[in-house]
C-alpha cells in the first residue's frame, strides 16, 4: 500500500470584532490545522463485496451483510421503453448514515426510488442490497446499496451493452473520499470526513473535536462551499454560521458570518442582510 503525505488546511472564515460602529469582517486562512495522513475509505476496508460463501454453508436468501430484506421493482414507460428497477429493501425500519448526503430510498406513495439529503421512515423504506436496472433484456445499470447509500461497485451501460460509467463507493462515500484521525494507528478518533469524487471536493464536509461532537460541516460542490457552513463548540452549541453562495459559480455574494454565539449559548453577533 502506497503511503500518502497531505497536508490540509480548512479555510473557514473566523469573525473578527471591530470597533464600536464598524462591521465585523472575515480574514480568511484561520481556523486551521495540519493532517499528516490521510486515507482514502476505501484503504479502509477493501473488501467491500459481499463475502464468498463455501458450498459447506448455503447463502440465505435476501440477506445482505447480515440483515435480512425483502424484494421489490418499479416499472416505467411504454413497450419497447419500459424500464424495469429491480432491488431490494430493509425489512425492519433503520436510520441511514447521518453524514452521508445522498440517502436511496423507495417511496410507497410515489412507488419510485427516491434520493435524497434526508429520509423520513414513515414514507418509505432504505434500499439494501444488489440493484439492477433493465430496459428489456438490455442491462443499464447495475450496482448495491447499503442502508440506503451506494456501496461497492456500480456501472452504467448504453443500449449497446458498452459501459460507459464505473464508481466504487465506501457506504455512501466515493471511493476518493479522504478520511483523518486524531489517533491514525488505531484509528479510533475521525478528525475529519473529506468528500472527493473524480479529484474535487464534492458532498458534505465534516470536522470533528476530539470528543466526538461535530466542530465545523458544510457543503462542498464544484470544489467550492455553498450555502450554510456552521461551526460548533465541542460542548456541541453553536458557535458561527457563514453562508456562501449556493451557486458554486455565484461570484457576487462575498461568503459573510450571519450569526455567532458565545460558549454559553448567547448570540454576539448578528448580520441577517449579509452586508
Amino acid at each position: 500500500m502506497k503511503s500518502w503525505f497531505f497536508t490540509s488546511a480548512v479555510f473557514l472564515p473566523v469573525l473578527l470584532f471591530a470597533q464600536p460602529g464598524q462591521e465585523a469582517r472575515i480574514v480568511e486562512g484561520q481556523f486551521t490545522f495540519d493532517t499528516d495522513k490521510p486515507f482514502k475509505l476505501l484503504e479502509l476496508d477493501e473488501e467491500i463485496d459481499e463475502p464468498i460463501v463455501t458450498k459447506k454453508k448455503k447463502p440465505k436468501k435476501k440477506v445482505f451483510y447480515g440483515i435480512k430484506t425483502k424484494k421489490g421493482f418499479t416499472r416505467k414507460g411504454y413497450g419497447d421503453r419500459v424500464t424495469i428497477e429491480l432491488f431490494y429493501y430493509l425489512k425492519k425500519p433503520d436510520k441511514p448514515n447521518r453524514f452521508v448526503r445522498d440517502i436511496y430510498w423507495y417511496d410507497f406513495t410515489r412507488r419510485e426510488i427516491r434520493k435524497s439529503n434526508n429520509f423520513d421512515p414513515s414514507k418509505g423504506v432504505l434500499l439494501h442490497g444488489p440493484y439492477r436496472k433493465m430496459q428489456g433484456d438490455i442491462l443499464l445499470e447495475e450496482g448495491i446499496y447499503y442502508k440506503g447509500t451506494k456501496h461497492g461497485r456500480w456501472m452504467q451501460y448504453d443500449r449497446q451493452s458498452l459501459l460507459v460509467d464505473k464508481e466504487k463507493y465506501y457506504k455512501g462515500w466515493p471511493k476518493e473520499s479522504l478520511i483523518v484521525y486524531y489517533d491514525p494507528v488505531e484509528r479510533t478518533k475521525i478528525k475529519e470526513i473529506i468528500p472527493v469524487e473524480f479529484g474535487e471536493r464534492e458532498g458534505y464536509y465534516y470536522q470533528f473535536h476530539e470528543n466526538g461532537t461535530i466542530a465545523v460541516t458544510g457543503e462542498y460542490h464544484w470544489d467550492n462551499k455553498v450555502g450554510e457552513w456552521i461551526e460548533n463548540y465541542p460542548s456541541g452549541r453553536r458557535k458561527k454560521i457563514i453562508i456562501f453562495p449556493q451557486d458554486p459559480f455565484d461570484r457576487e455574494l462575498t461568503p459573510f458570518v450571519r450569526s455567532e454565539w458565545n460558549d454559553k449559548g448567547k448570540e454576539v453577533y448578528s448580520n441577517r442582510k449579509g452586508q
